[in-house]
C-alpha cells in the first residue's frame, strides 16, 4: 500500500512533465527533420513580420517589469541567538524543594499559602513536565525570600535581551545604525520606558527607527513579531529588521495555592532570542533562511478561547497565570484552524486532493468517515513546535501524525531550556542545526500557541546547508541529547 501511495504522488507531482513528454518528444522530432533552405523561410517569414515581432516583444517586456516591481520582496533571516544563562543560574527540583522550605523556615505566614495538597500538586507535576535538571531562573527567583520587585525584574531582562543581541550582533557584524526596525516582545512584563525603547538606548539605534513593543500576547508572540516585521520590511526599502523575543518570570512567579495557577511555575524558564531579518537582495548570499509563510490563527471571539490562559488574581489577592480545563480543547481546535489555512500553501497537489476527496465523501455519501489527515512531512523537513509542555507535544505528534525525530527537537528543548514562552521555537531550529540536519533546500515550521486564544505559524526554507551560529545554546552538550524520560 505505501509503495501504491508513493507512485501516486510521483505521478500526480510530475504530471504536468509526464504530459509534455509526449509533446517535447513530436518537437524534438520535427526539428531533426528541419532543413537549411527551411531555416531560411523560418527567417524570412519573421523579417516580413517585424510589426509582430516588435509588439510581441514589448508585451514581454511590460509583463516582466510589472511582476519585478509588484512581487513581494523576500524577507531573509540573516542569523538569530539564543541566551544562554550562566551555570549558576540552573535549577534542580532538589533546589526548588531547599528553597521552598527555606521560605516557609523564614516567613512561617506564608505556610497556608503552601498547602500540602497544593505542594504534592506542584511537585507531581514538576515531576512530569518533561524539565530536566539543568534548566534556568533569574537570580531574583533563587533568593530566598525571591525578589519579585521592578529592579529585579528589569535586571533579568536586561541580561537576557542584551545578551542574545550582543551575540547576534557579533555573529553577523551589522552596524546598529543601519537597523531600521526594532520589534520586541515580552507577554507579561512591560515598563515605562518600554522594551523596545530600552534597546533603542542601549544600542544607540537612529531616530527614525520604526520601534514597536508587542505585550500580553503570550507564547505565539515570537511568530506575530516575525509577521509584523515581514510586514514592514516589504513597505521599507534595504533595511534590517531586529525581533526580540523573551519573557519575565521573575516578576510574574506565582506565590499562591491556586493550582490552576500552579502550573505556569512548574514549566517556565529563563530565556529569549534575538532575531535578525533583511530584504537586501546582497544579504540572500549569507543568510540562513528565507521567510516562506506566515499564518496567523486568532479564536478570541470565542469565550473559551479568551479565558483559557488569563493573568489575574486568585482568593487571596496573589496574582498568576490561570490555566482552564478548556486548554486542551481550545488548542486543539486553534491549531486545526491555523493548519487548514497553512495546508494549501505549502501542501503538494497529492495531499490537497486526497483531502478533498474525504471532504467530498464525508460530505456527500458518508459522514462517520473519518477526516483525512494530511501528510505534512512530504512538504515539511524539520518541525518546531512551542515547548509550552508535554502534553502539548504529545497531542501535535499525535494528530499531525509526526514520528519521535519530528518532535525530538521540542522536547529535548524543553527538556534541557524549559518553557521559555515564545522564544522556544528558536532553540528548537538551533537544536536542528546542531545536530546537522538542515540541509539546503529544506523547509522548517515554526509552530506557537498562546494566551487570546492563537496558534501561529512560520515556514522557512533553508538557503544553503546550516551549520550552528557560534555560541549556539547547545554547543557543549548537543551529543547528550535526544534523552529518554521515563515519565
Amino acid at each position: 500500500m505505501a509503495n501504491v501511495k508513493l507512485l501516486y504522488h510521483y505521478l500526480i507531482t510530475h504530471f504536468f512533465k509526464i504530459c509534455l513528454l509526449p509533446l517535447v518528444a513530436l518537437v524534438a522530432t520535427k526539428a531533426s527533420s528541419l532543413t537549411q533552405e527551411d531555416l531560411q523561410n523560418f527567417w524570412s517569414h519573421l523579417q516580413h513580420n517585424l510589426l509582430t515581432l516588435t509588439i510581441l516583444f514589448a508585451v514581454f517586456t511590460f509583463g516582466s517589469t510589472v511582476y519585478f516591481l509588484t512581487r513581494p520582496r523576500p524577507v531573509y533571516l540573516v542569523d538569530y541567538s539564543c541566551h544562554l544563562p550562566p551555570a549558576h543560574q540552573k535549577i534542580t527540583v532538589q533546589k526548588i524543594r531547599d528553597n521552598i522550605k527555606k521560605n516557609f523556615e523564614i516567613n512561617p505566614s506564608l505556610k497556608p499559602l503552601g498547602e500540602d495538597s497544593s505542594l504534592d500538586f506542584f511537585y507531581r507535576i514538576l515531576e512530569r513536565s518533561g524539565l530536566g535538571e539543568e534548566t534556568y531562573i533569574p537570580d531574583a527567583l533563587h533568593s530566598v525570600p525571591p525578589l519579585q520587585t521592578m529592579a529585579a525584574a528589569r535586571e533579568e531582562t536586561e541580561q537576557v535581551i542584551f545578551d542574545a543581541i550582543d551575540s547576534l550582533l557579533a555573529n553577523t557584524r551589522v552596524n546598529t545604525r543601519e537597523i531600521g526596525i526594532i520589534i520586541l516582545n515580552s507577554s507579561t512584563f512591560n515598563p515605562t520606558p518600554s522594551l523596545s525603547a530600552m534597546v533603542v538606548n542601549k544600542y544607540k539605534l537612529r531616530s527614525n527607527i520604526k520601534s514597536i513593543n508587542l505585550g500580553g500576547m503570550g507564547c505565539s508572540a515570537g511568530v506575530i513579531a516575525i509577521d509584523l516585521a515581514k510586514d514592514l520590511l516589504r513597505v521599507h526599502k534595504n533595511t534590517y529588521a531586529l525581533v526580540v523575543s523573551t519573557e519575565n518570570i521573575s516578576r510574574n512567579a506565582y506565590g499562591g495555592d491556586n493550582k490552576s495557577m500552579i502550573v505556569a511555575n512548574c514549566l517556565f524558564r529563563l530565556g529569549g532570542a534575538a532575531i535578525l531579518l533583511s530584504n537586501k537582495p546582497g544579504d540572500r548570499r549569507r543568510s540562513k533562511y528565507e521567510l516562506l509563510h506566515t499564518v496567523r490563527t486568532h479564536t478570541g471571539a470565542d469565550d473559551k478561547s479568551f479565558r483559557c490562559v488569563k493573568q489575574e488574581d486568585d482568593e487571596k489577592g496573589k496574582t498568576g497565570i490561570s490555566l482552564t480545563k478548556d486548554i486542551t480543547s481550545v488548542a486543539g481546535r486553534t491549531i486545526t484552524k491555523n493548519i487548514a489555512t497553512l495546508g494549501p500553501l505549502v501542501l503538494p497537489v497529492t495531499e490537497k486532493l486526497l483531502f478533498f476527496k474525504t471532504y467530498m465523501h464525508k460530505k456527500y455519501f458518508d459522514d462517520k468517515v473519518k477526516h483525512y489527515v494530511p501528510d505534512f512531512k512530504r512538504a515539511i523537513d524539520h518541525f518546531c513546535i512551542h515547548a509550552g509542555g508535554r502534553a502539548l507535544i504529545d497531542e501535535l505528534e499525535k494528530s499531525l501524525g509526526l514520528s519521535p525525530v519530528d518532535v525530538e527537537p521540542s522536547r529535548s528543548a524543553l527538556h534541557r531550556f524549559g518553557n521559555t514562552s515564545s522564544s522556544s521555537i528558536w532553540y528548537e531550529l538551533a537544536y536542528t542545526e546542531a545536530k546537522g540536519r538542515m540541509k539546503k533546500g529544506n523547509k522548517a515550521w515554526q509552530i506557537a500557541l498562546g494566551s487570546g486564544f492563537k496558534c501561529n505559524s512560520a515556514v522557512w526554507v533553508a538557503l544553503r546547508n546550516v551549520n550552528p551560529s557560534v555560541n549556539s545554546p547547545w554547543e557543549h552538550f548537543i551529543d547528550k541529547y535526544p534523552v529518554k524520560l521515563d515519565l
